[in-house]
């Protein structure tokens, strides 16, 4: 029986059935059935507009955004898809801040729904840092098929996962 790294923490019987499409061969078709749209933002310039779209749309009063990139460096095996960090600065008598965010790359080439997902994640971020209640209601505020998008995603990693072997 082979482990579903990215649904550990989920119920059996889903596990289960995600085993089944894979000795299937069926959960690629499955995601492409269900996830159909890409998306249009290829470089880093493009991903920030996007954001801010998303920002200026739902957190109008948090702190502006310094950068947005897709960053090649982040590892999603290490469960790292996007980060967030707060940078305070020093500047003559001033404390500069700024906030980024980082997407892994993958996510250029991901459907439409699992880059918002990604997005949205680390947008709830800028007000909750926890993964608590308050977070996860952000989040389906901002995307309200959020959940069902965060389980969708992991099915996708894990079709990425076992097309690497």
């Amino acid at each position: 029986m082979e482990t579903l790294k990215y649904l550990a923490g989920y119920p059996e019987h889903l596990q289960a059935r995600v085993r089944a499409l894979i000795e299937q061969d069926r959960l690629g078709a499955v995601l492409a059935d269900r996830y159909d749209q890409p998306h249009a933002v290829r470089n880093d310039a493009q991903l920030y507009d996007y954001v801010q779209a998303l920002k200026d749309l739902h957190l109008r009063k948090s702190m502006p955004l310094g950068k947005v990139i897709y960053d090649s460096k982040l590892q999603v095996m290490q469960h790292a898809l996007g980060t967030h960090t707060a940078i305070s600065r020093v500047q003559g008598g001033k404390l500069k801040a700024s906030r980024e965010i980082r997407i892994a790359t993958v996510f250029r080439d991901a459907p439409a729904g699992f880059l918002k997902m990604i997005v949205v994640h680390e947008l709830a971020h800028m007000k909750e840092a926890e993964h608590n209640k308050s977070f996860y209601r952000l989040c389906t505020h901002m995307e309200p098929d959020y959940h069902q998008l965060e389980f969708d995603l992991r099915l996708y990693l894990t079709h990425l996962d076992l097309a690497q072997r």
